[in-house]
């Protein structure tokens, strides 16, 4: 998708170049709150639509919070009036069998309720972020993916999204833990305030030890997230760049330092799984002398006879579950916590500003457009204060092919990147069919606008779907017509399934001719008014580069063309040349005419490619006619 090759990465054009494994940040942001009202308001957004769904498994919580709470009461009358007069009472026996069959049956259908409905609604709101998120950085600027590394946006795309599913699915248990633990202190207290307060009398200490474990579980939490986030962008670009490493034999080296990465991530993450777990054996503790003061003090109340056996007996199953949801809120903190921080880097990509988006009012550009490209006065770059091109005017006239030269950092790229209106200008205009490119649709301007890169980039799918990628209602007539007139019909047909082969990831296995061949091809289906080309045959050879400049010839014809060649012998048959130095025009003419002017062009051919001709001739039989 990027414009951008070699030459416009490095430091002297300007752009903020991707960091290389071994260097990626030490830091990443840290959210500090672990409730954060903003985050919650906008995940709230995904989740308002199935709101319904939401009320009714809260409504199913709380129904099934009420029957944990009924059945020691049920125990407690059972054992108060059924051995009331000394002898079991067989009726008062029936009436509490019966009530706990039907606390059961109720017990299971809320909480089967509660689970399938909330599964489902954690699912589709998961669903509906992964795809707000990507549809977003399908339209996000260039210039905010040129400096993201890929594997801290799969971070986000996977690692935070599913935290949110966590969030999503305790978060109304966390209603239920909250209403039994305030339900379990009422019926305490209404069953015998004293015994009560002493039961509860251990919370203080509780809430002495959470108000020293909130603050470090917090940072310990956030600094887990850091580092896998860290961890996942070191592990994507070595993945991404294993051709590379494999060749500069480089392997032991980046193990070492995404070992280095992974041992970082390690490291906090058993220090955040320490802080996760510390507070469960101090509810447990707790938990233990709660009962042994009930025990204690309420079976001396009960052999003084100021207390009922039953209502000790509820005492103890209500404080067997009195810590529960105080345990389970102690883990879902931390499932809180990294939500918020996951919802803050959430929130973050679908706010990244879309600084190139269709004007209010914009125009479509229609086949009928003359094909012009205009550049007046433009001046542009990737870091402020730091332009790539200064005040740059020139124009292509319908049908008219001109190529862009000059040295690396010049800004050839550049231009082509603002033709398809990837960035926008500084100042100046860039007009395509005789209108700013920023008063029409990219839509309309994509259909009038195909680029050839450098390193043609094919999708996972077959040779026909990647050939019509541009114009998905292509006929396969018009498909195979297009593959013939730039010379790919005859390889694909003898590939194992013709044009419905299976592509490997990014074409691999095709040579780099041939997918440059279907990516012309494809160019071709798309039927585009203008055709620009950036590096198309820098990187084949000499033969698969003849079989492209044939069909070059045929992909241009009635076609304004723009072009960027490092092969000046290439682009000899342009009608024009524009030679850039430093962001700047400083030649331009057909190749007879700056060849005799034995400036910067004269110079850059005579040095590198004054032999091609003879090179071309001796390799593949055949002249080097017009290129372009």
């Amino acid at each position: 998708m990027s414009t951008q090759n070699d030459d416009e990465k490095e430091d002297t054009s300007g752009r903020p170049t991707k960091a290389v494994v071994g260097s990626h940040r030490d830091e990443e942001e840290v959210f500090g709150k672990a409730y954060d009202p903003r985050i919650i308001s906008r995940i709230w957004s995904f989740v308002k639509p199935y709101q319904g769904r939401i009320f009714i498994s809260v409504t199913a919580v709380l129904v099934f919070t009420l029957t944990q709470l009924a059945i020691p009461l049920v125990i407690r009358y059972a054992i108060d009036h059924g051995m009331a007069a000394g002898r079991p009472d067989r009726s008062v026996m029936n009436w509490a069998i019966g009530a706990f069959a039907l606390i059961i049956l109720i017990n299971y259908a809320a909480s089967y309720v509660q689970e399938s409905v909330v599964g489902k609604v954690a699912e589709n709101v998961l669903s509906d972020l992964r795809r707000a998120m990507f549809s977003h950085l399908q339209r996000v600027s260039l210039s905010f993916m040129d400096k993201t590394e890929v594997g801290r946006l799969m971070s986000r795309l996977q690692g935070d999204v599913n935290s949110m599913q966590e969030f999503l699915e305790t978060s109304v248990m966390s209603v239920g833990d909250i209403v039994l633990l305030f339900g379990i202190v009422t019926v305490l207290l209404w069953l015998d305030f004293r015994l009560g307060l002493l039961t509860l009398s251990t919370m203080p200490a509780l809430f002495i030890v959470r108000l020293f474990w909130l603050p470090r579980a917090k940072v310990a939490f956030m600094a887990a997230h850091e580092t896998n986030s860290i961890a996942n962008g070191a592990l994507a670009e070595g993945i991404h760049g294993v051709r590379t490493v494999q060749s500069l034999e480089r392997q032991h080296v980046n193990f070492d330092l995404y070992d280095e990465k992974v041992l970082a991530n390690l490291k906090t993450h058993l220090t955040s799984a320490k802080y996760a777990q510390v507070m469960v054996p101090i509810v447990d503790t707790l938990t233990g002398i709660a009962m042994a003061t009930v025990i204690v003090v309420g079976g001396s109340m009960v052999l003084s006879h100021s207390l009922d056996i039953g209502v000790m007996v509820a005492f103890l199953f209500y404080i067997q579950r009195f810590f529960d949801p105080i345990r389970s809120l102690t883990m879902q903190y931390s499932v809180m916590q990294r939500a918020m921080a996951s919802g803050q880097r959430i929130s973050e990509v679908l706010d990244v500003p879309v600084d190139v988006s269709d004007r209010r009012g914009a125009v479509k550009l229609t086949r009928d457009m003359d094909g012009s490209v205009e550049f007046r006065n433009v001046t542009f770059g990737y870091r402020q204060n730091q332009p790539v091109l200064k005040n740059v005017s020139f124009r292509v006239n319908p049908s008219e092919t001109v190529a862009l030269v000059g040295p690396t950092g010049s800004g050839k790229s550049s231009c082509m990147a603002l033709v398809h209106r990837f960035y926008d200008v500084w100042s100046g205009e860039v007009r395509v069919g005789g209108h700013d490119v920023r008063d029409v649709t990219q839509d309309s301007l994509g259909d009038q606008v195909a680029m050839v890169l450098q390193e043609p980039f094919l999708f996972s799918g077959t040779v026909l779907e990647n050939i019509r990628y541009h114009k998905t209602g292509a006929t396969r007539e018009e498909v195979m017509r297009a593959a013939q007139a730039v010379g790919a019909h005859d390889f694909i047909e003898h590939l194992p399934d013709g044009y419905d082969t299976e592509l490997e990831q990014r074409g691999g296995n095709l040579s780099l001719g041939q997918r440059q061949l279907i990516s012309f091809a494809r160019a071709l289906v798309a039927d585009a008014k203008i055709l620009v080309l950036d590096e198309a045959t820098a990187s084949i050879d000499s033969y698969t580069e003849m079989l492209i400049q044939k069909a070059l010839v045929t992909l241009l014809e009635g076609r304004t063309g723009l072009v960027i060649a490092h092969r000046l012998a290439t682009i000899r048959g342009a009608d024009r040349i524009i030679v850039l130095q430093n962001g700047e025009i400083v030649e331009s003419g057909n190749h007879e005419q700056l060849m005799a002017a034995k400036g910067l062009y004269a110079r850059l051919y005579n040095m590198n490619y004054a032999s091609f001709d003879d090179m071309s001739e001796e390799d593949t039989g055949a002249p080097a006619g017009k290129a372009t």
